[in-house]
């Protein structure tokens, strides 16, 4: 074969080989360059992985009163909470939803204030509850009143507030008997935390108008704070299982409503703090996403999940 035999052949190849590359490149790497805006739209509409909560054993929630953040990180008169602030996961920019006490104490079990502004004992309330969310889902509960003289008790008795005592204001839970009898004085609380399956998954604790802050000092609460919160910590569902400790108030006395809020337990970063703007809801929203709960109003529906305060 001669050598301009060769050379025809060689530059056919490469016309051929050249038409090849523009078949290729218009049916079908022009074609997926085009299609590729649809598969960011696709990916961008499909939801973000976000932190994941652990499915907790035990939940509980502790609510103190009346003070501001500014009233407590930084207060030489309350070295446990600072130093537990400092320890475990502080939320900075936390806020109540509302004033007087008792439509906070509302929105944490109810997902609204019910349009209720004012600390009245008789407004009471016909809607659901988490407490409808929890039995729906199998999980137990309790509500622990320190100084409240018997179980359910309506009305006030001093130390005892009932506006405090979120769960008596709604109807299907003061007017059903067995749910009534779970609502019962804090000294209960240790006996039912000796071993985990006598501890309810759901524990709400409210001190009474003392140790609370609300009519006695911070060092008074913080005191009380140090005695309770390690039996807490150091019972059989935060050595055996999985718990989460939440510490807030019910509101501040200033206009931004900031209050100081804790996160101590199984998954949670140790010396964390977050800026991320929370609310009353958002700690509702919280317990609902542990224990894939439905969400009870457009509140704790829209509301941002507590996620970065989880490893």
């Amino acid at each position: 074969m001669n050598k301009n035999l060769l050379l025809f052949i060689s530059v056919l190849i490469m016309i051929v080989l050249v038409f090849i590359w523009i078949f290729f490149y218009k049916t079908y790497i022009k074609k997926y360059s085009v299609s590729l805006p649809v598969a960011q739209v696709i990916q961008k509409s499909l939801p973000l992985r976000q932190s994941a909560i652990p499915n907790y054993d035990h939940i509980v929630i502790l609510i103190m009163e009346n003070k501001t953040t500014g009233d407590i990180i930084g207060n030489q008169s309350a070295p446990f909470i600072n130093a537990s602030a400092k320890q475990y996961s502080l939320a900075t920019n936390y806020s109540a939803v509302a004033n007087p006490s008792l439509p906070n104490y509302l929105s944490l079990i109810g997902g609204s204030t019910f349009g209720i502004t004012s600390d009245c004992t008789n407004c009471f309330v016909s809607s659901n509850s988490i407490v409808d969310r929890l039995e729906q889902n199998h999980k137990s509960w309790k509500a622990y009143m320190e100084s409240m003289p018997s179980p359910c008790f309506i009305g006030d008795t001093y130390p005892y507030a009932q506006k405090h005592n979120p769960f008596v204001y709604f109807n299907n839970i003061r007017d059903n008997p067995d749910r009534c009898k779970k609502i019962v004085s804090l000294n209960e609380l240790a006996k039912n935390l000796t071993a985990p399956v006598s501890a309810p998954n759901f524990i709400w604790i409210t001190p009474n108008m003392c140790h609370d802050m609300h009519d006695c000092s911070v060092s008074q609460g913080d005191t009380w704070l140090s005695q309770e919160v390690p039996q807490i910590l150091n019972s059989s569902i935060f050595k055996l299982q999985k718990s989460l400790l939440i510490i807030t108030w019910d509101e501040g006395e200033s206009s931004s409503n900031k209050v100081t809020t804790i996160l101590i337990g199984s998954g949670i970063k140790q010396g964390f703090s977050s800026n991320i703007a929370y609310t009353h809801y958002s700690l509702l929203k919280t317990i609902e996403s542990a224990w894939n709960l439905s969400a009870l109003t457009v509140n704790d529906t829209n509301a941002e999940s507590m996620n970065d305060f989880f490893k």
